[in-house]
């Protein structure tokens, strides 16, 4: 990843450390936005059934198709950050084509629906079941909290911690992760 000017935080990383930092800020991005939208899901499951149930296609607290959108938000969002409403925007309509091309895949080629917002309170706008304006709001909330809050949350973390530890962490915590998504496909 190129550094630019503005990235005030890996200016501050002695250059033999720049790869484990670029490699743990990521894969801490990746498995802490899995983890967010396990938290989410849940609670939303319990305020929309009544109960909680276990989502995901993991066994762990976390669901990959967070983990890319946590990656693909800063990635394509990162640079507006001076530019909420424009953040925000962007998240809308990033993370609304993700889920939305995500679902039909998996409905489309593989017979899988592993989310169906027909049935759901505040189903607005609902298309297919795949996308409604309620996930898509809520997205670009959770892009605002990403570039504003979690992201610079990691990067604090990361410049206060010895590198080669954080690059130890965020290895096993990423190894853990996609681990748990393939064994989780071998056996369902």
């Amino acid at each position: 990843m190129k550094i630019t000017a503005n990235d005030r935080t890996a200016k501050r990383i002695p250059k033999r450390d720049k790869a484990l930092f670029y490699f743990s800020f990521f894969a801490l991005l990746f498995v802490l936005s899995g983890i967010y939208g396990f938290i989410y899901e849940t609670l939303d499951c319990r305020i929309d059934l009544g109960y909680f149930v276990k989502r995901g296609s993991t066994y762990g607290p976390w669901i990959p198709i967070y983990a890319f959108g946590g990656i693909l938000i800063y990635l394509l969002s990162n640079r507006l950050k001076k530019h909420p409403a424009a953040v925000f925007l962007v998240n809308c309509i990033v993370t609304g084509s993700l889920e939305y091309i995500t679902g039909y895949i998996l409905l489309h080629t593989f017979g899988i629906r592993l989310w169906d917002y027909t049935y759901v309170h505040w189903n607005w706008l609902n298309v297919d079941g795949i996308i409604c304006l309620r996930s898509v709001l809520f997205f670009g909330i959770s892009g605002l909290i990403l570039i504003y809050l979690l992201v610079p949350l990691i990067k604090h973390i990361l410049t206060k911690e010895n590198t080669k530890a954080a690059f130890c962490v965020s290895l096993v915590l990423l190894t853990a992760f996609i681990s748990d998504i393939i064994i989780f496909q071998i056996h369902n």
